[in-house]
């Protein structure tokens, strides 16, 4: 089972990993296991290579992993989080996001490949975009306003994850990430420079914020 485009406008229930369920706690469980890693800076190598595909499924390595990058997630106040940004060479991303239609989606994905949305379905919206590893600032980038994504969970059983709007939006960026490519690239050059001079004024005031959250969560 999993979440239809046409579905979010009239179920507001959380999606973990694309099921409905009654109730969710505010922090993920995955949050309060997890500890918090170092994220990754755009220049670092591991973010501009393809990630490998993971192939051991149900261990307690991938199990904490996962729990780390949720943890790590929260404290920088991120949609979405690559393996890579945690400096893990894995295909592998989670998701905490409210979509636009006050849905919000939990879950985590392996080996994800995106499908091709068809023609009659495709529209491109321009729309503003961050990255947890450009931290600072955010420019318009367009993206399909729908996705679907298929791969595996930590135990290896297999999913197909839909999205719309923002959460659309943030199944592609993380897809990106795990083939070596950030947001920035999909940017002019001119407007690469200046989001990459807007970082280089603002990155410590984001590491000041996490760290400060981190520490509130006791982590």
């Amino acid at each position: 089972m999993t979440v239809g485009f046409g579905d979010t406008s009239q179920d507001r229930r959380v999606r973990v990993l694309g099921h409905p369920v009654a109730s969710y706690p505010r922090l993920a469980p995955e949050v309060e296991r997890g500890s918090v890693r170092r994220i990754t800076v755009v220049g670092e190598e591991i973010l501009r290579r393809r990630c490998r595909e993971v192939t051991q499924f149900g261990t307690p390595e991938l199990s904490r992993l996962v729990d780390d990058m949720f943890a790590t997630n929260q404290v920088a106040e991120g949609a979405g989080l690559a393996a890579n940004q945690v400096g893990v060479d894995l295909q592998l991303f989670v998701w905490d996001i409210t979509d636009d239609w006050g849905v919000r989606h939990v879950g985590h994905i392996a080996n994800p490949v995106l499908a091709e949305v068809p023609a009659e379905q495709r529209r491109l919206v321009e729309e503003p975009e961050g990255c947890l590893s450009v931290p600072g600032p955010y420019r318009v980038v367009p993206r399909l306003d729908r996705a679907v994504v298929r791969g595996r969970d930590k135990n290896g059983e297999p999913l197909v994850i839909e999205g719309r709007g923002y959460f659309a939006r943030c199944l592609q960026h993380e897809t990106d990430h795990l083939h070596g490519r950030l947001y920035l690239d999909r940017l002019a050059q001119r407007e690469r420079k200046a989001a990459l001079r807007e970082m280089a004024e603002s990155k410590e005031e984001k590491f000041a914020r996490r760290a400060a959250l981190a520490k509130k969560l006791g982590k």
